[in-house]
């Protein structure tokens, strides 16, 4: 499913996905709704459980009374819940995920468990730990520590290969078509280049923007055979 909402130009991202939530309706009852550390607000929460959906979010500063609840729980005394290896890029990472019930007092709408999140990275000898902390609405049995895990890969793999390829390779907020249904217009047409891109099995979007210039013809054939 695919869907976007306009944002007020004399506003910003958070009031939009509670729009946008309200505006799928019934398309979005039972799904996993995951999202960026700047929508983990009590009103998208309380959205998204009205759709009939559970929801992920990260917690990171922007929460700093949430981010001190969770940072001071007894994680020393968790056992490990899923723990997972990978190596590409010359880099080996080790992600290690607790996760325990969401104590009463979080004041959160429809939290059920929290987690934390470490992840240790190695390149070349050099080691890099990076703590984040997570909080979902969706419980035993449905979401063991090890779904969980893949729904935050599932949304970081969003991140990098969507989200970060239009903000650095397209540089979309420095985009001037700020007016009418333009930004949403070029939105649409940034997220299909890259789709075709990726269609056509292309991993460096920046190259292939590249090689498209040169030669837009050879893109332009995979989409007339769509």
């Amino acid at each position: 499913m695919v869907a976007q909402q306009a944002v007020d130009a004399k506003s910003n991202e958070i009031p939009a996905l509670p729009d946008l939530i309200t505006a799928l309706g019934e398309r979005v009852k039972g799904a996993v709704i995951t999202a960026d550390a700047l929508h983990t607000q009590t009103a998208t929460a309380a959205a998204i459980l009205a759709a009939g959906a559970d929801y992920v979010f990260t917690v990171k500063a922007n929460q700093p009374g949430l981010v001190k609840k969770l940072k001071s729980l007894p994680w020393s005394k968790v056992p490990a819940g899923h723990v997972e290896d990978e190596k590409s890029h010359g880099r080996r990472v080790r992600r290690t995920l607790k996760v325990v019930q969401a104590p009463a007092d979080l004041g959160f709408a429809g939290a059920v468990q929290v987690a934390q999140l470490r992840r240790v990275a190695t390149r070349k000898g050099r080691k890099t730990t990076e703590v984040v902390y997570l909080i979902t609405s969706a419980g035993l049995p449905d979401a063991p520590p090890a779904r969980l895990a893949a729904w935050v890969r599932g949304h970081w793999g969003v991140e990098n290969r969507l989200h970060w390829v239009r903000d650095v390779t397209f540089d979309e907020d420095r985009h001037q078509a700020r007016t009418g249904s333009a930004p949403q217009v070029m939105a649409t047409l940034r997220s299909v280049a890259i789709g075709i891109h990726r269609m056509r099995g292309e991993v460096n979007i920046a190259a292939a923007v590249r090689r498209a210039a040169w030669d837009p013809l050879g893109t332009c054939d995979l989409v007339l055979t769509l």
